[in-house]
């Protein structure tokens, strides 16, 4: 990240990946991605699951699974596929599902120094649903979601969407908020790729990776326990990441 050093820079937002970031999702998912797979005559092992579909959103994780096995994408069953993993899925959470450690006392901490966002490859209706089982609905200000993006991260679209929905509240009316002013958090190295395209810096937490993979990012932590906001908004400050 090429961010000058002739003037400081404040941290002025927090924008947030959902799942096995907030919840504990991700085990789940891999085993509706692998059953989607399955429906397809294809197999995912939890290893390629990680590595290569971590960060994308359900439209992307079966584009990507028909171009792995070098086949055309077929627009019409990919949406039935789409809409079976949200029903299953939807059927899953009812109940909720639970919070990554610290994730709750972090975001209600944070949420009393920042504006919070989301933003996910998950649906609207899943993200509210969580967050408000998990008490943490009125922390967030501004979500971008699956359902307002075409493309999956490593594209910065969602990203660079939270950012423009964050700019319309009226904290930032006199000083418009920048994306080198955010930090985005992020467990997958394709969510940081599409943190740093949209001009952001980024706090990793590989709870699901292994430590090396994520060193793209400027913080790496193993859990929320560990991150000192107060230092990463010195960072900021200073220019020294």
């Amino acid at each position: 990240m090429n961010f000058s050093r002739n003037s400081p820079t404040l941290l002025r937002a927090i924008i947030f990946d959902f799942d096995g970031i907030l919840v504990d999702s991700e085990p789940i998912i891999l085993r509706l991605t692998q059953e989607m797979a399955q429906r397809e005559g294809w197999t995912i092992t939890p290893e390629e699951y990680y590595q290569d579909y971590l960060a994308l959103d359900d439209r992307g994780i079966i584009e990507h699974l028909y171009r792995s096995h070098g086949r055309a994408i077929d627009g019409k069953r990919r949406d039935e596929l789409v809409a079976w993993k949200a029903r299953t899925y939807q059927q899953i959470i009812r109940d909720g599902l639970p919070p990554m450690a610290g994730a709750v006392d972090f975001v209600r901490h944070a949420a009393r120094q920042y504006p919070l966002a989301i933003a996910s490859g998950s649906l609207r209706e899943e993200i509210e649903h969580l967050l408000a089982k998990l008490g943490l609905k009125e922390q967030f200000t501004v979500l971008a979601t699956a359902d307002d993006c075409a493309r999956s991260k490593p594209d910065p679209e969602v990203y660079r969407l939270a950012l423009a929905r964050l700019q319309h509240l009226s904290t930032f009316h006199n000083q418009p908020l920048e994306a080198r002013e955010c930090l985005a958090i992020e467990d997958a190295p394709l969510g940081v790729v599409a943190a740093h395209a949209a001009g952001m810096k980024c706090l990793a937490l590989p709870h699901s990776r292994s430590v090396e993979e994520l060193q793209h990012a400027e913080w790496v932590h193993r859990q929320f326990a560990e991150v000192d906001l107060a230092r990463v908004a010195d960072a900021f400050r200073n220019n020294s990441v």
